[in-house]
């Protein structure tokens, strides 16, 4: 199973809600143009909630690296939400967690924005 991604609007904050596997092929470049199309719309503020990927691979990390770029180099705010032991464990191993700012809660997150 593929990554499946959905958007919701919170106020200004644009929430991807994903979940699935975010590998190689489908699932990153999915994951790819849902962040095009937003930012490509003016979006700025966007939390991506990971509560529900069961895996994500190397090209998978690479993406969010990606998004995370796209998303700054427009002025935007790319905010991880969720994350699952496995995804956390993986952000750690390869030095992105500190990279990204992640928050356990929607409320938390949804409020760094402001």
């Amino acid at each position: 199973m593929s990554v499946t991604m959905t958007t919701r609007q919170v106020g200004d904050v644009t929430v991807i809600d994903a979940s699935g596997r975010i590998t190689l092929g489908e699932g990153s470049s999915a994951f790819r143009d849902t962040i095009k199309d937003l930012v490509t719309k003016g979006d700025k503020k966007i939390l991506l909630n990971l509560g529900e990927v069961s895996y994500i691979d190397s090209s998978g990390i690479g993406e969010l690296v990606s998004g995370f770029t796209t998303v700054s180099n427009s002025g935007g705010n790319l905010k991880l939400l969720s994350l699952t032991k496995r995804v956390q464990d993986l952000l750690q191993i390869t030095k992105l967690y500190t990279v990204f700012e992640v928050f356990d809660e929607e409320a938390a997150g949804l409020a760094s924005f402001n």
